[in-house]
Protein backbone atom coordinates (compact mmCIF):
# COMPACT_ATOMS: atom_id res chain seq x y z
CA UNK A 1 0.00 0.00 0.00
CA UNK A 2 1.28 3.43 -1.02
CA UNK A 3 1.92 6.14 1.31
CA UNK A 4 -0.09 8.75 -0.62
CA UNK A 5 -3.76 7.91 -1.99
CA UNK A 6 -5.86 9.83 -4.60
CA UNK A 7 -9.44 9.50 -5.35
CA UNK A 8 -10.66 9.90 -9.25
CA UNK A 9 -13.15 9.64 -11.94
CA UNK A 10 -13.46 9.11 -15.36
CA UNK A 11 -13.88 11.37 -17.75
CA UNK A 12 -15.13 11.93 -21.00
CA UNK A 13 -14.34 15.68 -21.80
CA UNK A 14 -11.22 16.20 -24.46
CA UNK A 15 -10.04 19.62 -26.05
CA UNK A 16 -11.08 22.66 -25.74
CA UNK A 17 -14.00 21.44 -23.08
CA UNK A 18 -11.20 20.19 -20.53
CA UNK A 19 -11.07 24.46 -19.93
CA UNK A 20 -14.45 24.28 -18.22
CA UNK A 21 -13.33 21.05 -16.20
CA UNK A 22 -10.50 23.24 -14.66
CA UNK A 23 -13.20 26.10 -14.09
CA UNK A 24 -15.10 23.30 -11.63
CA UNK A 25 -12.13 23.03 -9.68
CA UNK A 26 -10.60 19.45 -11.51
CA UNK A 27 -7.66 18.57 -13.01
CA UNK A 28 -7.53 16.09 -15.74
CA UNK A 29 -5.37 13.23 -16.10
CA UNK A 30 -4.33 10.38 -18.06
CA UNK A 31 -3.57 7.05 -16.72
CA UNK A 32 -1.05 4.76 -18.74
CA UNK A 33 -0.25 1.21 -18.48
CA UNK A 34 -3.37 -0.88 -19.44
CA UNK A 35 -4.77 -1.80 -22.92
CA UNK A 36 -5.55 1.57 -23.54
CA UNK A 37 -5.16 5.19 -21.98
CA UNK A 38 -7.98 5.79 -19.33
CA UNK A 39 -9.33 9.73 -19.29
CA UNK A 40 -9.42 10.51 -15.68
CA UNK A 41 -9.98 13.91 -13.48
CA UNK A 42 -9.67 14.53 -9.64
CA UNK A 43 -10.36 17.23 -7.56
CA UNK A 44 -7.51 20.16 -7.51
CA UNK A 45 -6.20 20.76 -4.06
CA UNK A 46 -5.78 17.01 -2.61
CA UNK A 47 -4.13 16.18 -6.42
CA UNK A 48 -2.15 18.78 -5.81
CA UNK A 49 -0.73 17.79 -2.13
CA UNK A 50 -0.67 14.10 -3.39
CA UNK A 51 1.88 15.15 -6.15
CA UNK A 52 4.05 17.75 -4.03
CA UNK A 53 4.49 14.28 -1.22
CA UNK A 54 4.88 11.68 -4.22
CA UNK A 55 6.84 13.82 -6.51
CA UNK A 56 8.17 11.76 -9.44
CA UNK A 57 9.09 8.96 -6.80
CA UNK A 58 7.07 7.34 -4.59
CA UNK A 59 3.96 5.74 -5.86
CA UNK A 60 0.44 6.54 -5.59
CA UNK A 61 -2.70 3.93 -4.30
CA UNK A 62 -5.27 5.59 -7.43
CA UNK A 63 -9.04 5.33 -6.93
CA UNK A 64 -10.88 5.38 -9.57
CA UNK A 65 -14.55 5.12 -9.06
CA UNK A 66 -13.59 2.29 -6.51
CA UNK A 67 -10.97 0.42 -7.90
CA UNK A 68 -8.07 0.02 -6.82
CA UNK A 69 -4.80 1.03 -9.17
CA UNK A 70 -0.97 1.44 -7.79
CA UNK A 71 0.76 4.48 -10.17
CA UNK A 72 3.83 6.74 -10.44
CA UNK A 73 3.64 10.39 -11.70
CA UNK A 74 5.52 10.50 -14.95
CA UNK A 75 4.81 13.89 -16.26
CA UNK A 76 2.84 17.32 -14.59
CA UNK A 77 1.72 19.74 -17.25
CA UNK A 78 2.10 23.76 -15.56
CA UNK A 79 0.32 26.72 -16.67
CA UNK A 80 3.47 29.28 -17.01
CA UNK A 81 1.38 31.99 -16.07
CA UNK A 82 -0.50 30.55 -12.97
CA UNK A 83 1.76 27.98 -12.51
CA UNK A 84 -1.59 25.58 -11.59
CA UNK A 85 -1.42 22.39 -12.55
CA UNK A 86 -3.44 21.68 -16.09
CA UNK A 87 -2.57 17.61 -16.69
CA UNK A 88 -1.63 14.91 -15.01
CA UNK A 89 0.22 11.61 -16.85
CA UNK A 90 0.50 7.97 -14.46
CA UNK A 91 2.02 5.24 -15.19
CA UNK A 92 -0.12 2.14 -13.79
CA UNK A 93 2.45 0.09 -11.90
CA UNK A 94 3.00 -3.01 -10.21
CA UNK A 95 3.74 -3.97 -6.39
CA UNK A 96 6.08 -6.89 -7.57
CA UNK A 97 7.62 -5.16 -10.65
CA UNK A 98 10.62 -3.11 -10.88
CA UNK A 99 9.83 0.32 -12.02
CA UNK A 100 11.76 3.94 -12.73
CA UNK A 101 11.53 6.76 -11.13
CA UNK A 102 13.31 10.29 -10.58
CA UNK A 103 14.72 10.86 -7.06
CA UNK A 104 15.97 13.88 -5.79
CA UNK A 105 19.65 14.38 -4.48
CA UNK A 106 19.76 15.55 -0.88
CA UNK A 107 23.03 16.56 0.77
CA UNK A 108 23.31 16.23 4.75
CA UNK A 109 25.30 17.21 7.04
CA UNK A 110 27.66 20.11 5.41
CA UNK A 111 26.75 22.18 8.80
CA UNK A 112 28.52 20.12 10.69
CA UNK A 113 31.70 20.01 8.46
CA UNK A 114 34.79 21.38 8.93
CA UNK A 115 34.53 22.99 5.93
CA UNK A 116 31.71 25.07 6.43
CA UNK A 117 32.36 25.32 10.78
CA UNK A 118 36.29 26.09 10.63
CA UNK A 119 36.98 26.89 7.03
CA UNK A 120 33.18 29.20 6.28
CA UNK A 121 33.59 27.53 2.74
CA UNK A 122 30.54 27.33 0.73
CA UNK A 123 28.93 24.32 -1.00
CA UNK A 124 27.28 24.16 -4.63
CA UNK A 125 25.14 21.20 -5.46
CA UNK A 126 25.88 19.74 -9.39
CA UNK A 127 23.29 17.24 -9.13
CA UNK A 128 19.62 17.38 -8.10
CA UNK A 129 17.85 14.36 -9.02
CA UNK A 130 18.81 10.71 -10.56
CA UNK A 131 16.79 8.16 -11.60
CA UNK A 132 16.37 5.17 -9.92
CA UNK A 133 15.07 1.47 -10.34
CA UNK A 134 13.38 -0.67 -7.68
CA UNK A 135 10.20 -2.02 -6.47
CA UNK A 136 7.64 0.55 -5.72
CA UNK A 137 7.79 -0.49 -1.90
CA UNK A 138 11.13 0.06 -1.76
CA UNK A 139 11.53 3.56 -3.79
CA UNK A 140 12.78 5.95 -1.92
CA UNK A 141 12.01 9.27 -1.39
CA UNK A 142 15.13 10.46 -1.35
CA UNK A 143 19.17 9.66 -2.10
CA UNK A 144 21.11 11.12 0.43
CA UNK A 145 24.75 11.72 0.20
CA UNK A 146 26.69 12.75 3.51
CA UNK A 147 29.04 15.96 3.46
CA UNK A 148 30.04 16.12 7.18
CA UNK A 149 33.70 14.86 6.30
CA UNK A 150 34.31 17.54 3.92
CA UNK A 151 37.19 19.63 5.13
CA UNK A 152 39.79 20.96 1.75
CA UNK A 153 38.11 23.40 -0.92
CA UNK A 154 39.30 20.57 -3.10
CA UNK A 155 36.99 18.25 -1.47
CA UNK A 156 34.18 16.45 -3.60
CA UNK A 157 30.92 14.50 -3.96
CA UNK A 158 30.50 11.91 -6.24
CA UNK A 159 28.34 9.76 -7.36
CA UNK A 160 30.42 7.22 -5.62
CA UNK A 161 29.48 9.00 -2.11
CA UNK A 162 25.90 8.00 -2.55
CA UNK A 163 24.69 4.87 -0.49
CA UNK A 164 21.67 3.74 -2.37
CA UNK A 165 19.12 2.01 -0.11
CA UNK A 166 18.74 -2.16 -0.78
CA UNK A 167 16.86 -2.77 -3.45
CA UNK A 168 17.31 0.25 -5.28
CA UNK A 169 19.91 0.77 -8.45
CA UNK A 170 20.98 3.79 -10.76
CA UNK A 171 18.81 3.33 -13.58
CA UNK A 172 21.69 3.96 -15.88
CA UNK A 173 23.63 1.22 -15.58
CA UNK A 174 27.19 3.54 -17.54
CA UNK A 175 26.53 6.40 -15.01
CA UNK A 176 29.96 7.62 -14.29
CA UNK A 177 30.22 7.15 -9.94
CA UNK A 178 33.50 9.72 -10.08
CA UNK A 179 30.60 12.28 -11.62
CA UNK A 180 30.42 14.95 -9.02
CA UNK A 181 27.35 15.62 -7.02
CA UNK A 182 28.57 18.53 -4.94
CA UNK A 183 31.81 20.51 -4.56
CA UNK A 184 33.57 23.14 -2.09
CA UNK A 185 34.02 26.76 -2.78
CA UNK A 186 35.56 29.96 -1.40
CA UNK A 187 33.19 32.88 -0.99
CA UNK A 188 35.62 34.92 -0.13
CA UNK A 189 37.99 34.58 -2.76
CA UNK A 190 34.85 34.72 -5.42
CA UNK A 191 34.38 38.13 -3.78
CA UNK A 192 37.65 39.04 -4.60
CA UNK A 193 37.82 37.00 -8.04
CA UNK A 194 34.14 39.40 -8.71
CA UNK A 195 35.47 42.50 -7.60
CA UNK A 196 38.95 42.41 -10.29
CA UNK A 197 36.86 41.30 -12.94
CA UNK A 198 34.23 44.21 -12.44
CA UNK A 199 37.83 46.40 -12.01
CA UNK A 200 39.18 45.69 -15.37
CA UNK A 201 35.63 45.45 -17.54
CA UNK A 202 35.35 49.90 -16.10
CA UNK A 203 39.24 50.13 -16.84
CA UNK A 204 38.23 48.77 -20.65
CA UNK A 205 35.16 50.82 -20.84
CA UNK A 206 37.02 53.80 -19.83
CA UNK A 207 40.09 53.31 -22.34
CA UNK A 208 38.54 54.00 -25.41
CA UNK A 209 36.82 56.79 -23.98
CA UNK A 210 39.71 58.63 -23.57
CA UNK A 211 40.88 57.46 -26.60
CA UNK A 212 38.32 59.34 -28.48
CA UNK A 213 38.80 62.43 -26.45
CA UNK A 214 42.23 63.21 -27.90
CA UNK A 215 41.44 61.86 -31.09
CA UNK A 216 38.87 64.54 -31.36
CA UNK A 217 40.83 67.31 -30.01
CA UNK A 218 43.77 66.56 -32.71
CA UNK A 219 41.01 67.10 -35.49
CA UNK A 220 40.27 69.98 -34.30
CA UNK A 221 43.76 71.20 -33.90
Amino acid sequence: MAEYKLILKKRELMGKKLKGLRAEGLIPSVLYGGKEPVLLSSEYVPTEKALQGAGYHSPIDLDIEGKKKMAIVKNVAIDPVSRKIMNVEFQAISAREVVEATTPVVVVGFEESEASKTYHFAMTQAIEELDVKAKPADLPKELTVDASAMKEVEDKLTIANIVLPEGVTFADKELDPEQVVASLFDPAVEAEKREAEEAAAEAEVEAPAEGKTESTEEKAE
